[in-house]
């Protein structure tokens, strides 16, 4: 691995951290100012907004701008805006709505951080896909372990110190982090398009994935894994205590299996693809997390049920590695950004799509129902997308997109979309 990955690793680790502090802190911050459940939503959900509202322009931006400086920038940013927060904390002068836009601000700032960090990483591994998954899955793992497991205790722990100490603690990670960004090697950058209005070029990247089938088909998936899982997610708590027996304690148990099955399957996703194929693989974890979900919903016990969400977990966390290392190894350069961050975004405007289907089925029908629909759902799309991701389309993806070892800059093009 290159030696700007270890700093890169690094960066994503510490601020990932801080998102866990943050994750956990701000609904608890917001609780101490009301008991509304409408506010408090509001808080949560203004932290989608930004990916909803400007997704596919941020990938513009960020496929027009320097890719380093753009990460860099957004974490000092994130940073600054954090520490301007716990001094309002310090000062009692936190609202609903200033948690409500802190936490847009945040997500606008992950929007650009995350977005060029994906367009990034394939530049600094030169474009190699193994070197990619092996990344992938350092910043997976990682992201789980410090997201899911440390992040959210630390923050409710940092918070009975003092409510600004979390938000202050997280601006520490985001600092470091940028620092960590500003000192990884320059890369060149893409070489520029024709210059277009930012809307025709965010279409033009939008229009790249539709057009691609195996792009296409990397994006359904967590797309239609959204709605599914969100359909699970909203009606989890309730199924766990009515139908399981499970306290409080044993759901935050129940929520580390899943955890745990998430850093498995990232540790051992590079392994699959090489074992399998890289679709293959793609497919078989896409099966296993629809029959994951259809044994929690058929779950007699909280231990049947703690096994299903570990193995779902797995399946997820595979797919988070191998989807994006292949997308980075076959998107050229220059529209790197505007194909991650579509892929995103139709990924989070499922979001809500799930969490209200889950909430109707279980109100019109019973709180399982959700979770059979979903695994119905999953299943389906595992068999529609099966032959979009297959390992024959994905070898030719792979040999159109390697460099050409002698190459003609009067010959050379950039790779059209498969449209077969």
């Amino acid at each position: 691995m290159p030696t700007g990955f270890g700093r890169l690793w690094t960066a994503q680790t510490v601020s990932s951290l801080g998102d866990g502090v943050t994750h956990a802190a701000l609904p608890l911050l917001a609780l101490t100012l009301t008991r509304d459940p409408m506010a408090l939503a509001v808080v949560t959900a203004a932290g989608t907004l930004p990916w909803l509202l400007f997704g596919v322009l941020g990938g513009a931006l960020v496929d027009r701008w320097d890719r380093r400086r753009t990460m860099w920038v957004a974490d000092a940013a994130r940073a600054l805006l954090l520490a301007v927060t716990g001094a309002a904390a310090l000062l009692d002068a936190l609202s609903i709505p200033l948690l409500a836009a802190v936490a847009f601000l945040l997500g606008l700032g992950g929007l650009f951080f995350d977005t060029a960090a994906t367009a990034f990483l394939p530049d600094l591994l030169r474009r190699d896909p193994a070197l990619l998954e092996r990344a992938n899955s350092r910043l997976r793992g990682s992201q789980t372990a410090m997201s899911g497991f440390a992040g959210p205790p630390a923050g409710s722990a940092l918070l009975a110190v003092g409510r600004a100490v979390p938000l202050l603690a997280d601006a520490v990670s985001f600092l470091l982090s940028a620092l960590l960004v500003r000192t990884l090697p320059a890369l060149p950058r893409p070489v520029p398009e024709a210059r277009e209005s930012l809307l025709r070029q965010a279409r033009a990247g939008a229009s790249y994935v539709f057009r691609d089938r195996l792009l296409l088909g990397l994006a359904l998936r967590p797309a239609v894994g959204n709605i599914a899982f969100l359909a699970v997610e909203t009606v989890l708590a309730l199924f766990a205590h009515d139908r399981l027996g499970i306290d409080t304690y044993g759901f935050g148990l129940l929520l580390t299996a899943e955890a745990t099955g998430g850093l498995l399957g990232a540790g051992i996703a590079s392994q699959l693809g090489r074992r399998l194929g890289t679709g293959t693989a793609l497919t078989c974890t896409a099966a296993i997390e629809g029959l994951a979900v259809l044994g929690l919903a058929a779950a007699p016990n909280p231990y049947v049920a703690g096994l299903a969400l570990a193995v779902c977990g797995a399946g997820m966390g595979a797919t988070m590695v191998l989807a994006p290392s292949l997308r980075q190894a076959i998107v050229p350069a220059h529209l790197m950004g505007r194909v991650a961050s579509t892929s995103r975004m139709l990924a989070m405007c499922a979001a809500p799509v799930g969490a209200f289907l889950g909430g109707w089925l279980a109100t019109t029908y019973d709180v399982r129902t959700p979770l059979y629909a979903a695994a119905g759902l999953l299943l389906a799309m595992t068999a529609i997308t099966a032959s979009m991701t297959s390992d024959r389309r994905v070898e030719a993806a792979l040999r159109a997109a390697a460099p050409d070892p002698d190459p003609d800059p009067e010959t050379s093009r950039v790779p059209v979309p498969e449209t077969s």
